[in-house]
């Protein structure tokens, strides 16, 4: 994944994801955790959830991470595709420490833990020049 991507997702930590059944999309907004060297994204949402049920029956999610800029020529912000996650027991236990590594306060309110395996990313920088793309496709690493 280029550097400039896996930079851009560290920083920011907020997804918009969105799940699509029987033909009805829908999104939700998640803090989330990046594993870099897995390439995913872990987040907490509870099982009960219109997003989570959906994507338990839909594996293939898909969502945004973008900053907010007034600025054309600074707009920066990814979409990307994925494979959902139900962790099993063994790979909780890494889901919860990276996650809660990064945002200890959500030990406060416990809930359960997701990922989404990225299958695709492309990322907008417009700080390289209005309209720079720059595309990440799982296997062609």
């Amino acid at each position: 994944m280029d550097k400039r991507i896996i930079k851009y997702i560290h920083k920011n930590k907020v997804i918009t994801l969105a799940t699509s059944l029987n033909q009805q999309p829908y999104c939700a907004n998640c803090y989330y955790a990046f594993d870099e060297k897995n390439g995913r994204l872990i987040f907490l949402s509870d099982e009960q959830t219109r997003h989570i049920q959906e994507a338990l029956k839909n594996d293939l999610v898909a969502g945004t991470i973008t900053t907010d800029h007034l600025s054309v020529a600074k707009i920066k912000g990814i979409q990307f595709t994925g494979k959902f996650m139900v962790p099993n027991e063994d790979l909780k236990k890494d889901f919860y420490a990276l996650y809660y590594d990064r945002f200890p306060f959500a030990k406060a309110k416990p809930a359960a833990i997701w990922g989404i395996a990225l299958e695709f990313v492309k990322m907008t920088d417009n700080t390289l020049g209005f309209g720079t793309k720059i595309s990440w496709e799982k296997g062609n690493d």
